[in-house]
């Protein structure tokens, strides 16, 4: 083995990754080129640092390399007493001779060496699935309709490639992260029908997968927001409309907007503050089914009356009146 990396960040070898992390930011700053100055030693030692700190932050890393760190000490040692009996029984202390034993262990952290390079091939890791909401009217819920979102999506740094250094410094665009957040826009289509707290789920536009491995998903729970004159119950829609005081009276007919457009509605005479009327089939259509449109009507009172209707009021009064003891 090269390099002891525990011994370049003057740690033990059990530190935690907090302790660890805190030797790096002590060292890089003693040894940042801008505050020990620019010579070679100095820009070796910090590049040094810097391989230390990418080799033991990362667990997977950290795990081979103290294996490759063990078997490497416990070769020496064997290697030494091989190479001190061989000495013994040779005339030329200057010849060696590589044993197969030696070169199985060469090999190995050949192996070993390769994996803290990257350039072994890790198994592919599935992104994170993304969960969001989606609020839409009653009318885009029943005719359908297209909604356009930007999402704040986590990606693996293009810099570094999430690697968190480039050149043995800090990558200046994740900041040593080895990821960054991106925006991404997208037109979401609702299809009409869609029932409340339903899920759409766009395939491979969650977090970006790692090594090779597919992004996740991305989840839209859909919400249909109640408005103020709409309601639902089900299929059915519910809705309050106002007619006037003489209307209520004599009855009449009125123009009511529906989801299917504008409906006639014939009011009966003494039609009662608070009473239903149900329009068949202009509710919510899904599955083959269809709901109504149940109105509930409110007397209103004018604020606006004239002089001559406040006396026809007056009069219906005396009328109501007569009699009365």
């Amino acid at each position: 083995m090269t390099k002891d990396y525990y011994k370049i960040l003057d740690i033990p070898e059990f530190s935690t990754t907090e302790e660890i992390k805190n030797a790096y930011r002590k060292l890089a700053r003693k040894w940042h080129p801008d505050v020990a100055g620019n010579s070679s030693d100095v820009i070796a030692r910090f590049k040094e640092i810097n391989e230390a700190y990418e080799i033991l932050s990362d667990r997977i890393k950290k795990a081979d390399y103290d294996k490759a760190r063990k078997f490497y000490n416990y070769s020496s040692y064997n290697t030494q007493k091989e190479t001190k009996s061989y000495n013994k029984n040779t005339t030329n202390p200057n010849f060696k001779e590589t044993t197969p034993k030696e070169e199985k262990r060469n090999s190995f952290w050949e192996d070993i060496f390769k994996t803290h390079k990257g350039e072994e091939i890790k198994s592919p890791k599935k992104g994170e699935d993304i969960y969001s909401d989606v609020e839409i009217s009653v009318f885009e819920a029943v005719n359908g309709t297209t909604k356009v979102i930007n999402m704040l999506q986590t990606q693996i740094c293009p810099k570094c490639g999430g690697r968190k250094f480039v050149n043995g410094t800090i990558c200046p665009s994740c900041k040593g992260k080895g990821e960054i957040s991106v925006y991404k826009r997208f037109n979401v289509k609702i299809p009409a029908g869609i029932k409340n707290l339903s899920k759409i789920r766009l395939a491979e536009e969650g977090e970006k997968g790692k090594n090779g491995g597919r992004n996740g998903d991305l989840y839209l729970t859909i919400h249909i927001r109640e408005t103020k004159n709409y309601k639902t119950e089900g299929l059915n829609i519910l809705k309050d409309i106002q007619i006037a005081p003489e209307v209520a009276v004599l009855g009449g007919e009125i123009t009511v907007s529906t989801l299917i457009g504008n409906v006639s509605l014939k009011i009966s005479p003494k039609t009662r503050n608070g009473q239903k009327i149900r329009l068949a089939g202009c509710g919510i259509k899904q599955n083959n089914k269809v709901g109504d449109m149940i109105v509930t009507v409110e007397i209103q009172i004018p604020q606006d009356l004239t002089e001559e209707e406040l006396d026809l009021y007056r009069k219906l009064r005396q009328l109501k009146n007569r009699g009365v003891v």
